[in-house]
């Protein structure tokens, strides 16, 4: 008997229940960095300032469960608001799966180990200053975030 297809190769993001979407996240923490909008240009500047609640070393949140009421702008990621948000990484599984490519090996639905993202260098880990730790979040600004949303 053939192994069934997995779900994100047979599923739209529509179609996928809650369990399924949230498994999709791959972990990199990226989208724990604050970011900042120039007020004039709308330009979007990408920092390597973490939340308070990002766990620096697992990169997953602390209280990922309140994380709003914890950080009431924590974005909770849908369809709708995956489509406007350009500083998603491209490597984003969610943003991979929307545009009908496959997902990357180092993502664990695919390795089978969470820590396949780390080994790849592709997660927040070792270089995201935890936001408590700073003074001034310009400072961090990451010169090397290019303008197609990728942090590596």
């Amino acid at each position: 008997m053939a192994d069934k297809e997995p779900f994100w190769e047979t599923k739209s993001l529509n179609e996928m229940s809650k369990l399924e979407w949230e498994s999709l996240c791959d972990g990199c923490g990226k989208c724990c960095l604050h970011k900042l909008e120039d007020i004039d240009t709308g330009e979007i500047s990408v920092s390597n300032v973490s939340c308070a609640y990002l766990d620096e070393k697992t990169c997953k949140c602390k209280d990922y469960i309140n994380r709003q009421d914890n950080v009431p702008d924590c974005i909770e990621l849908d369809l709708k608001k995956l489509k406007k948000l350009e500083w998603l990484p491209p490597t984003c599984a969610y943003r991979l799966i929307d545009e009908g490519k496959k997902l990357y090996d180092w993502h664990y639905l695919i390795s089978g180990s969470s820590k396949s993202i780390h080994e790849h260098g592709m997660s927040v880990r070792d270089y995201a200053v935890n936001e408590n730790k700073i003074s001034d979040i310009e400072e961090y600004i990451l010169e090397w975030f290019n303008k197609n949303g990728s942090l590596f």
